[in-house]
């Protein structure tokens, strides 16, 4: 299959394809500011059993995302891959968009998109759930299950392995749906003034990053091309941080200071 090229790199046609959608929805639907991204964690060469490995990032921020992140991977010319999500500020009562694909040997074999409830209780709000319910449904002829410590996605999250170039479509419709349902919805609120909630919504962010960490097959491939001081650093500070704090846990630590 021909590869198709966005920024850098030359990758499958569907990643390729979504990495363009993202980036456009993002630039279109929300006002983007620059990321503080970590210079040496940008863009990042490695080898990985005898070949190169390449990792490029695209961050942003808005006013109400603290942080969204596009990667972009590949190994040689048989492993690409694309990450991304979008983790919304403490003072924004709103779900974790993710999306993933792999793609080896020229094949799917992992595509998965969700809107990730934050709040006690992993139940998406009423108005996430009626637009996706009222949204267009896609079936597949391979969905895949769910890890073990998938527990962090919601009810509408959908895992699968595209068989046809026509079911790489539909993911590729569905993820953009996924998208514009999350930034339409972000938009429209406003930020809250409760502490109580803010830290809800901290811990519950901590608490998908925990559980993302535990992807085995990510550590392993960071581990086996950069070291493990360097993957668990990458890990934690790229693809899944809890670096911010809320009013309260600020509040606290001045006085414990003082």
């Amino acid at each position: 299959m021909n590869q198709v090229c966005y920024s850098s790199l030359c990758q499958h046609p569907l990643i390729a394809q979504l990495a363009e959608k993202i980036e456009s929805t993002w630039r279109s639907q929300l006002m983007l500011s620059p990321y503080n991204t970590p210079t040496d964690l940008g863009y990042v060469e490695g080898t990985l059993e005898g070949e190169k490995l390449t990792i490029e990032n695209h961050c942003y921020q808005t006013a109400q995302f603290r942080k969204l992140h596009l990667e972009l991977a590949k190994v040689g010319n048989h492993l690409d891959i694309l990450h991304c999500e979008k983790f919304h500020r403490s003072d924004f009562a709103l779900q974790i968009f993710g999306v993933d694909i792999v793609e080896s040997s020229n094949q799917i074999s992992a595509a998965i998109v969700d809107l990730s409830p934050v709040l006690p209780g992993r139940c998406l709000p009423r108005n996430y759930e009626e637009a996706l319910k009222n949204s267009p449904y896609a079936e597949f002829s391979h969905p895949r299950a769910l890890p073990d410590w998938g527990n962090i996605f919601s009810d509408f999250c959908l895992f699968v392995r595209p068989a046809t170039h026509q079911e790489e479509a539909l993911f590729l419709d569905q993820a953009a749906l996924f998208l514009a349902i999350h930034c339409r919805l972000s938009v429209q609120m406003s930020a809250s003034s409760s502490l109580e909630e803010q830290a809800l919504i901290v811990a519950g962010q901590r608490h998908y990053c925990a559980q993302q960490q535990k992807n085995d097959k990510t550590r392993r491939i960071l581990v086996r091309a950069f070291g493990v001081e360097w993957a668990e650093r990458y890990l934690q500070t790229m693809l899944f941080d809890c670096a911010e704090t809320t009013v309260a846990e600020r509040s606290v630590s001045h006085c414990k200071q003082i």
